[in-house]
């Protein structure tokens, strides 16, 4: 039994420390993919915009990245609707440095962060 609690206290504690500090920036860079057309944008997103890509709307809700290290890996928190469907074509956080762990899956627009931006 005490075992089982110490072993269970150390695996919290590491989990805790593998914990990475971030900080908070005040808008993001994205960038968008047409896939009929082949034409790609950067997207520039204040914390709590939203910008128009085609026929999808994306909303920065907010993006973080490493404490001291605004280049670093930047996620960000989108809402990403296409024009006429009420539902959301994605919604969640997007990895900077892994687009494809959690990606949105639309047939012709592609979106991904590329980095926070702060003023």
């Amino acid at each position: 039994m005490i075992r089982a609690l110490a072993l269970s206290l150390c695996l919290s504690a590491t989990a805790l420390s593998a914990q990475e500090a971030t900080s908070s920036g005040s808008g993001a860079v994205l960038r968008g993919l047409d896939k009929l057309t082949g034409r790609a944008s950067d997207i520039e997103l204040g914390a709590g915009q939203t910008a128009q890509f085609g026929r999808i709307e994306i909303s920065l809700a907010e993006c973080r990245y490493p404490v001291g290290n605004q280049a670093g890996d930047a996620f960000a928190f989108l809402t990403v609707r296409e024009a006429g469907h009420p539902d959301p074509a994605f919604r969640g956080w997007m990895v900077a440095s892994s687009p494809a762990l959690n990606a949105m899956d639309h047939q012709r627009y592609d979106v991904w962060v590329l980095r926070c931006t702060s003023s």
